[in-house]
């Protein structure tokens, strides 16, 4: 029977390729269905063996668990060296997009609540 062993919807293609690297690096044997243009199939990493669908879990528990190290310490760098940050360095550095923004939020806003408030 297959076994489903990744979504790949939302994954971004370095994060596939890493996948695709560590399962042919271990002779993994899997096959992948992408995830469709409009978001009704999900695509994924498949296997159809379930022996080799606990090994290929075990290998993708470990490396997510890396990842996530590598892009928690590459988040707090890029904090540390002021390429990122929240809504005050966006304001700073890009203040028409953010003001844009928030008054697209507004309106929105707006609009949502405008039918139940009677004035």
């Amino acid at each position: 029977m297959t076994n489903h062993l990744m979504n790949l919807r939302h994954v971004p293609d370095d994060e596939a390729d890493e996948i695709r690297e560590l399962f042919e690096a271990h002779d993994v044997p899997y096959y992948e269905t992408p995830p469709s243009r409009w978001g009704i199939s999900m695509g994924g990493f498949w296997v159809h063996d379930d022996d080799e669908a606990r090994r290929a879990r075990e290998l993708l528990d470990n490396y997510q668990r890396e990842r996530l190290q590598r892009q928690r310490e590459a988040y707090k760098a890029d904090l540390a060296e002021g390429r990122t940050g929240g809504f005050w360095h966006r304001l700073r550095h890009r203040p028409v997009t953010t003001f844009a923004a928030c008054l697209a939020i507004l309106v929105i806003l707006a609009l949502s609540v405008a039918p139940f408030v009677t004035l």
